[in-house]
């Protein structure tokens, strides 16, 4: 009596087992999908089409514009703007100076984006925020 009943146990615990590993889990886990790492970008439509640090050149010529020194020619902050629309070249200014890629640490972004823009010929537009 008492072999049947550990016989019976198991039994059914073989086949228990066998239901549960032969079938899918009753709670799926949702798969793992990765967060894309973005950077910092003002949410006004436009977009930065070249890479952010790229604009770390444009530290040197803010600083000389902030200091009212000429900034000289061969400068290589207005030759990457050049090719961008005007939202396109304030926001690709906009994430280096919230990523802190200028390096630049007493930063007034509405005046010195604006003087930057303007230096090369950019207008800061009146509907984008910083």
């Amino acid at each position: 009596m008492v072999l049947t009943k550990v016989v019976v146990f198991f039994s059914l615990n073989l086949v228990l087992i066998a239901i549960v590993h032969g079938h899918p889990p009753i709670f799926p886990t949702p798969p793992l999908v990765p967060t894309p790492v973005v950077s910092p970008t003002p949410s006004n439509g436009g977009s930065c089409p070249i890479n952010p640090l790229k604009i770390t050149v444009c530290s040197n010529v803010l600083l000389l514009l902030k200091l009212r020194i000429n900034v000289p020619e061969t400068e290589q902050c207005c030759p990457l703007l050049r090719g961008l629309a005007d939202l396109d070249a304030a926001v690709c200014v906009c994430t280096a100076i919230k990523a802190n890629l200028l390096g630049i640490i007493n930063i007034d972004i509405p005046v010195d984006l604006t003087l930057l823009l303007n230096h090369c010929n950019k207008t800061y537009p009146s509907s984008f925020t910083c």
